[in-house]
């Protein structure tokens, strides 16, 4: 397994419309994990949710947004291209995320020498299954059915991006994007510790594998011991710019998913105001996380290790010229980090 000391990679969205200049800055800024970009500006279906509703029964993309009419037939289709393992009926195409396709063609390319993982991405399904509300009107979180849909079908557009990607012989880091659950706990998230334990364990068991490293990404703050207590999960991908002071508060937890082989991703660089932040002040902020989580009791190597770097978010609303600094920025304390 490469070292993954310091590498850095992005959540997913780029506010650019032309694919080729979102992969400019990515092959140039995060070399070592690029990822696909999925760009929101370009079409209303790569949206985080819409981009992996293709399919799926009952779900139309419109442009007032997701809509979703229960179709029982479709539904029994839908199982029997599940049970029938077929993968393709699953993939995610040009019209959904143009960005993946040209992604795997300029990966084969230029070439993969600089390459250590391969980075891609699905929408958790907590997140999916609150951003789609069936015909009165209620989130799809509530059908026990279609929520079982929701996991079965976002295994199967994981494992479509994975054997797609699986040919060019990369290891693969896939997260799953779950900004729903920075609300968890609130009145307004309607779903127990146990169901969300279960969920995650369900997708992240469906696609890990000795090439597959599996991770979950939430940008607000949560209750960082569900994510430590799946068995499954690899990678714990934080806003470490807005949250670490609550995220470090969880370091026995911490302390055994690391020393199980866990990763954690730091997403350092905000995503809405950069303010004076420089390489150097946001590196420091890092280290005062990890003294902080040393002192607790964690194995400093350990944690440098086994340490990513991204963005505190998505950047898809952003414009083109702050997105490029973040990733700049980005790429400065990466290059600090492995240095030392």
């Amino acid at each position: 397994m490469p070292k993954l000391k310091g590498l850095a990679t992005g959540i997913g969205s780029l506010p650019h419309k032309d694919v080729d200049s979102a992969l400019d800055l990515i092959f140039k800024y995060t070399p070592q994990i690029p990822f696909w970009p999925q760009l929101p500006k370009r079409d209303i279906r790569e949206g985080m949710v819409a981009q992996f509703s293709e399919n799926f029964p009952g779900i139309k993309v419109a442009d007032e947004g997701l809509s979703f009419k229960p179709e029982e037939k479709q539904l029994e289709i839908f199982y029997d291209r599940i049970i029938a393992q077929d993968i393709d009926y699953f993939k995610i195409s040009p019209d959904f995320a143009l960005g993946i396709h040209k992604f795997y063609a300029r990966l084969e390319k230029q070439g993969l020498k600089e390459i250590e993982f391969i980075k891609c991405q699905v929408v958790g399904p907590f997140t999916f299954a609150a951003s789609v509300n069936d015909d009165k009107g209620v989130a799809l979180l509530h059908d026990s059915v279609l929520m079982q849909a929701i996991l079965k079908g976002l295994i199967m557009k994981a494992i479509w991006q994975i054997k797609l990607f699986k040919k060019l012989g990369k290891k693969i880091i896939l997260f799953f994007d779950e900004p729903y659950l920075g609300s968890f706990g609130s009145a307004y998230t309607p779903i127990n510790r146990e169901e969300v334990v279960k969920g995650l364990t369900e997708v992240t068991e469906g696609i890990k594998s000795d090439n597959v490293l599996t991770g979950v990404h939430c940008c607000g703050n949560t209750d960082w011991s569900i994510f430590t207590d799946i068995d499954s999960l690899d990678i714990i991908s934080f806003d470490a710019y807005g949250f670490q002071d609550k995220f470090v508060l969880y370091a026995d937890n911490l302390k055994d998913f690391l020393e199980r082989g866990g990763i954690v991703c730091w997403g350092i660089v905000p995503t809405q105001e950069l303010g004076g932040q420089s390489p150097d002040l946001l590196l420091e902020k890092i280290k005062e996380g990890i003294r902080v989580l040393v002192k607790k009791g964690l194995d400093k190597d350990l944690l440098l290790e086994n340490l990513m770097l991204s963005p505190s978010c998505g950047m898809g609303t952003l414009d083109i010229d702050k997105t490029e600094k973040i990733l700049n920025i980005l790429s400065q304390i990466s290059e600090k980090i492995r240095e030392k």
